[in-house]
């Protein structure tokens, strides 16, 4: 059972609120100096009230381009973020850790600013900080970290956003993958059920029209003929099942001495070829489901007296090849969905599919699959 995900809300408030605690730890013997050493109630206010803001703004404006929201504004909330916490230190001392709020902007530089103007404010931010902390009376070892802190923190501040957005963009693809495998496994579904179903009830449909015509003349014919109804019935029940569930294989021996059977009955001349028992597996399904599809299709939409089968075996590739005369009759663009879900098929098997009359009255079909499968 794989883990579930949280929804991206959910992600994206852990790590606003995580960015923000983190900022607050970074300030908090500050604040604690402010609100026990000192217990001045004018300097405390000051700097709850200007953390409070600086960090609500921060919070907003992360929240905001974690969600793809940003505008060209949120470089003016930067701004008045650099400024609040670039007072701070003046105004309260810089003895007791507020030399640490110059750090606070420098998160946001590249996730809110575009590419070019992010790169050149981080440039500007990695030489002004520890410059404007000399000028305050920073110690000098506070000075070389803050060099080197403020390309680190925007640099961090980036990869969290795209690393959330990267998930994010995973996660819509997987349900898009998930969605599009649910529409090839309908296709799949629909394109079986009707090579399965429309061979099926064709022969069925034949065998029930000869067994008319007989059913004055010759009784044992009659029950020959229901015999065969009966058992041509069970296997579309089989059939359709295995499609349900996904399991049918096809053998191009079994439903080439199908094919040619059912033709014969209808009275169309048909010779089942010899089928080399070296065939390679992998050929036998996309082939089958071809001379499937080409009996019905000879059945419903052809005047055919004969048929002729003939597959090929080459080091390269098996080739299949149907033609039968009486082609006229077919209607001109019924070609219904059965040959392009053989196009389909062949496709998918890395071979080649063509299907049409060949102008003398025939239609023929030829299918080629490659002679060595995938690896």
């Amino acid at each position: 059972m794989q883990p579930r995900i949280p929804r991206p809300t959910v992600i994206a408030a852990i790590i606003v609120g995580m960015t923000v605690l983190t900022l607050a730890g970074s300030l908090l013997q500050a604040l604690w100096y402010e609100a026990v050493d000192l217990r001045d109630p004018g300097r405390l206010l000051l700097a709850l009230a200007g953390t409070g803001a600086a960090f609500a703004l921060y919070a907003r404006l992360l929240w905001q381009n974690l969600m793809r929201r940003t505008t060209p504004v949120h470089g003016l909330g930067l701004a008045v973020i650099a400024a609040i916490c670039w007072a701070l230190p003046p105004l309260l001392g810089t003895g007791q850790g507020w030399g640490n709020a110059l750090l606070v902007p420098a998160g946001l530089i590249a996730v809110v600013l575009p590419v070019r103007e992010a790169a050149a404010a981080g440039a500007a931010a990695t030489v002004l900080t520890p410059a404007y902390g000399a000028l305050l009376g920073l110690p000098a070892l506070t000075v070389l970290y803050e060099a080197a802190a403020v390309p680190l923190i925007a640099f961090s501040g980036y990869v969290t956003v795209w690393l959330f957005h990267v998930v994010q963009e995973l996660r819509e693809a997987r349900v898009e993958l998930a969605r599009s495998a649910v529409g090839e496994e309908r296709l799949r579904f629909a394109r079986d059920l009707h090579d399965v179903l429309g061979h099926s009830l064709q022969a069925v449909a034949l065998r029930a029209e000869v067994a008319e015509r007989f059913v004055e003349r010759d009784d044992g014919r009659v029950r020959k003929e229901l015999t065969e109804i009966q058992t041509m019935a069970r296997d579309a029940v089989r059939d359709v099942r295995e499609v349900v569930r996904g399991y049918r294989a096809t053998s191009l021996r079994t439903e080439l001495d199908g094919m040619s059977a059912v033709l014969r009955a209808a009275g169309i001349r048909c010779e089942r070829p010899e089928v080399s028992p070296e065939l390679p597996a992998h050929v036998h399904e996309p082939l089958g489901w071809v001379a499937r599809e080409a009996a019905t299709n000879v059945l419903r939409h052809s005047s055919a007296t004969w048929c002729e089968i003939t597959v090929r075996a080459g080091r390269d590739r098996v080739q299949l090849e149907i033609v039968n005369d009486g082609a006229a009759r077919r209607a001109a663009g019924d070609a219904g969905s059965g040959l392009a879900g053989l196009a389909e098929r062949i496709a998918a098997a890395g071979g080649a599919f063509r299907a049409g009359p060949a102008g003398d009255g025939t239609f023929r079909v030829t299918a080629a699959v490659p002679a060595k499968g995938d690896a």
